[in-house]
């Protein structure tokens, strides 16, 4: 650790700036679309009657739960909330 805070500084300087690797004008139809799956999901996971093994249950509980937090996130990204 003996390199100096101006060659950490000049390193610094000579690297390409950051580029996202989706577009950020992507991320509201992503956000859109993310996020009616989920309430779909939820819709469907909520009137089905209940099943006696909760497999397929748990299945669409998990994949409505990761399409609501991408959504979200998403989210947040397009109204400037970089998280």
């Amino acid at each position: 650790m003996s390199t100096s805070y101006a060659e950490i500084k000049a390193l610094h300087a000579s690297l390409p700036s950051f580029r996202p690797p989706l577009s950020i004008s992507a991320l509201g139809p992503i956000a859109l679309v993310f996020l009616v799956a989920y309430f779909a999901l939820a819709f469907i996971f909520t009137t089905l009657p209940k099943a006696k093994f909760p497999g397929p249950e748990l299945g669409t509980a998990l994949v409505g739960s990761l399409l609501a937090g991408f959504g979200v996130v998403a989210l947040f990204c397009t109204v400037g909330v970089y998280v």
